[in-house]
């Protein structure tokens, strides 16, 4: 009995030799015992020892030579699963410390296979292979040559380390030799983060020429790292990439940033430097930091690292419960449009937000309170308007503001859900530097509504079900603004999300003021089959138009424009959205259309958006009429295509298309893309960018296999 406890924890040293001594479980169809020293287990060897197991056909244990002879097939799997050994026939010592294992091959993280004519087990933490062919790709007995392999006279696999060394390397593509190493050094497929090259990328552009990425990376510790990536490009373009990266015990931080000499700005220093972290602070907050700095407006274009026109960069501390919201946060922002000016746009915001919901008990129903002071500067000091935006390019503005509301719902006969609801608001503004509104100002302000709904439901023989749903919300609101210049709601949106609401406007320099009803009509029918339709219409009747709203908006006059929206969703993946606002004569002042297709091969976005212009409201002169879209399609298995675009009919010209193919399989992946950016401005041009980036799955980066190929 002791000769087989032995044998169990010795077998188990092939997984881990640390745990020798530790109890483990036999199971086999025959065990004999020959003499005193040799013992013999046959037919579904299997051994089990924290959930890794051994199998093998026949397992024989001398105790004169503490020696272990195994018989295969031979599989051992470690209890991750990410290291698998397959071999015909091993003689090894007893401590497993040194041994071979002949016809092997080895499998790390179920992706690398390393085949081998024999393998040695070296103290206990080295396993070395001789005449080794390395790969991931699947192989199949018509065709067995591997997509690509790594052919190597010796590879030594470093346990401790997770390192694989190869001697003599030779890296062949379908076959064909292309390149020879004679040592090379890379991590196993099991290690996430190791010193070394990443996975390269090519990419061309007509501004700055064909360069090659090379990332280099950089582990400095456990909760550190730092990734280097120079790029060169054939028209003089020379750049440095910088990311590092730290982990913190309650959080953590991101900095990216490059720095670049090209011969678009010639002799000029170009760069960018982005930073984000998050850290766990006490009583429940969190703390997010943001950085964002650019050179120049064109930089993040030119080098295909964001598309945006604004940056900003924020510091903001905050928690969210059930019914409170606590939030305060500093904002610097940076425009890069070719219409603005960093020194008029309110470059620094500060606003502190506290907000708690709460039952009014014998009141019944839900209130709230919501305290916020706001702050934003601007760089310029001049109280006047000479840009004619109707703003002050120096105006500077702080508020503090105070605000409760209440609803309650009721059911009364016949159905009719009554709401009663409303909202009182006290705001205190100091303004500096402008001419107009300098000074303090305050005001006062308050709403409320009866709203009345009425459900009609209706179950249909089929199955359809029905709801028709009438609304009347009616609105006593004060009529005074206070003269309060409006900074922060200057873009209103008319939708279904706000037809009943007390003030359409997003932020607290504006309040809609005046009594008024809103009516509106949904209709919903749930089909049994899986899909769902729903339409709603409404508008805005006003006692006097107090001229807040723009054209644009779909709100201005005493009667709004008329809101209509439908929602079509399939259960198959298909979902059409539509809005538009209208007049009795049907002239639209803005629409929209969205369609969208979620399936297993296609995946599909577009939407249609056209508004009127707005220059008084809105600062938009001109109208907007684009349409966007952006699609993918698994053509195979093994091959995606991507296309997206968007066009300007306003402009008569498309501002951007892109074109990408990703090929994938179990050991390789391949992405190229194509996109031209038609914009110009005076900062901008028109460019087209190329890109190719390759992984070989399984020894580089940390993209995800796609399918084997199949065998015929």
């Amino acid at each position: 009995m002791r000769a087989l406890l032995r044998l169990l924890a010795l077998l188990l040293a092939l997984a881990s030799p640390a745990l020798a001594q530790e109890t483990a479980a036999l199971v086999s169809d025959r065990l004999e015992i020959t003499g005193d020293t040799r013992l013999i287990a046959t037919g579904n060897v299997e051994v089990f020892f924290k959930g890794r197991t051994l199998k093998a056909s026949r397992i024989v244990y001398d105790q004169a030579s503490d020696r272990l002879v195994i018989e295969g097939p031979i599989l051992l799997t470690e209890a991750s699963g990410q290291t698998v050994i397959l071999a015909s026939q091993a003689d090894l010592a007893a401590d497993l410390s040194e041994g071979l294992l002949i016809s092997a091959r080895m499998v790390l993280n179920r992706q690398l296979q390393l085949a081998a004519n024999r393998i040695m087990r070296v103290d206990g933490r080295y396993t070395a292979l001789d005449n080794v062919v390395a790969s991931s790709c699947k192989v199949c007995a018509a065709n067995p040559v591997p997509v690509w392999e790594i052919r190597a006279r010796r590879v030594v696999h470093d346990q401790a380390e997770r390192q694989l060394y190869f001697d003599h390397a030779q890296f062949r593509v379908a076959g064909i030799p292309v390149f020879y190493i004679p040592r090379l050094r890379m991590p196993d497929p099991t290690l996430d983060r190791a010193t070394g090259f990443l996975q390269p990328s090519l990419r061309t552009t007509s501004e700055l020429g064909t360069g090659l990425k090379f990332p280099y990376f950089i582990r400095i510790g456990d909760s550190r790292d730092l990734t280097i990536t120079p790029y060169i490009t054939t028209k003089n373009g020379r750049s440095v990439e910088l990311r590092y990266r730290q982990a913190f015990a309650t959080g953590g931080i991101e900095v990216t940033g490059a720095f670049s000499r090209d011969r678009i700005l010639p002799g000029e220093d170009r760069g960018y430097l982005f930073a984000t972290g998050h850290f766990d602070l006490p009583q429940g907050f969190g703390l997010d930091l943001k950085l964002q700095t650019v050179s120049d407006p064109a930089y993040l274009l030119d080098y295909g690292i964001m598309n945006t026109d604004r940056l900003d960069s924020r510091i903001t501390i905050d928690r969210t419960r059930r019914n409170e919201y606590i939030s305060g946060r500093v904002i610097s922002f940076q425009t890069l449009r070719d219409d603005e000016d960093n020194t008029t746009i309110p470059s620094v915001v500060a606003d502190l937000t506290f907000h708690r919901r709460f039952s009014l008990g014998p009141f019944g129903g839900e209130g709230g309170l919501r305290l916020q002071t706001h702050s934003h500067w601007r760089s310029s000091s001049s109280p006047l308007d000479p840009d004619g935006d109707d703003i002050s390019d120096g105006r500077d503005m702080q508020r503090f503001s105070a605000r409760i509301d209440w609803r309650r719902s009721l059911v009364l006969p016949a159905g009719i859900e009554a709401t009663l609801l409303g909202e009182a608001t006290a705001d205190a503004y100091v303004i500096s530097q402008d001419a107009t509104y300098a000074g303090h100002k305050t005001r006062s302000h308050a709403a409320a509504g009866v709203e009345l709904r009425w459900p009609w439901v209706k179950a249909a023989s089929s199955g359809a079900v029905h709801v028709i749903e009438p609304v009347v919300q009616l609105v006593w609101a004060g009529s005074d603004g206070g003269g309060i210049p409006n900074e922060d709601s200057a873009l209103v949106e008319f939708d279904e999300g706000n037809l009943f609401s007390l003030n359409r406007f997003p932020g607290s320099d504006a309040v809609e003021l005046g009594r008024r009803a809103n009516v509106g009509v949904t209709w919903t029918r749930h089909d049994p089959a899986g899909w769902t339709m729903g339409v709603t219409l409404g508008r805005v009747w006003r006692e006097k138009d107090y001229a807040q709203f723009g054209p644009a908006s779909g709100l201005a006059g005493e009667s709004s424009d008329w809101l209509a929206g439908v929602n079509f969703t399939l259960a198959n993946g298909y979902a059409i959205a539509g809005r538009a606002t209208f007049d009795s004569d049907l002239n639209l002042s803005k629409a929209e259309a969205r369609v969208s297709v979620n399936r297993d091969r296609l995946a599909l976005a577009t939407s249609m958006l056209w508004v009127v212009a707005d220059p008084l409201y809105e600062n938009r002169p001109d109208p907007i009429r684009e349409f966007t879209f952006d699609a993918a399609w698994r053509a195979t298995d093994q091959l995606t295509t991507r296309l997206s675009g968007s066009y300007d009919f306003e402009a008569d010209r498309g501002t951007l298309a892109a074109l990408g193919l990703e090929y994938r399989t179990d050991c390789l992946a391949v992405d190229v893309s194509l996109s031209r950016r038609f914009t110009s401005s005076t900062s901008v041009t028109p460019t087209t960018d190329f890109g190719l980036s390759f992984e070989l799955i399984g020894i580089s980066g940390t993209g995800t296999a796609g399918p084997a190929r199949r065998c015929r």
